[in-house]
């Protein structure tokens, strides 16, 4: 992970640090051979680092986890869900911008 911020979640690991998060958790969906999902990698850090605190940003590795990813229908990556009390509430695929993702963050916080 390229920030202390951003959290890695497995198919071991999403449902207590994903479902059962007490707070909204943006998750992306990423491989490491997707060049779109490393040019939005800077982005989710500035977007971990910021909401610190608020809520959780991690990745899942969809080489790695085909279980979370193929239950939550990921075939187009990135793809960038944000979960809140267990529920997906907002869905990006594809290159996103900061903005976005944090109005979506916001506004689950809210």
């Amino acid at each position: 992970m390229a920030n202390e911020h951003v959290q890695e979640f497995t198919d071991d690991n999403f449902e207590q640090e994903v479902l059962q998060a007490d707070q909204p958790v943006l998750v992306d969906f990423w491989a490491e051979w997707c060049m779109p999902c490393k040019m939005l990698a800077p982005t989710i850090d500035e977007v971990a680092g910021a909401f610190s605190g608020k809520a959780k940003v991690g990745k899942v590795d969809t080489d790695s986890n085909r279980n979370v990813s193929m239950k939550y229908g990921i075939n187009a990556i990135p793809t960038v869900l944000l979960f809140k009390g267990g529920e997906v509430t907002k869905k990006f695929v594809g290159l996103t911008n900061r903005n976005d993702l944090e109005a979506a963050i916001n506004e689950a916080i809210a």
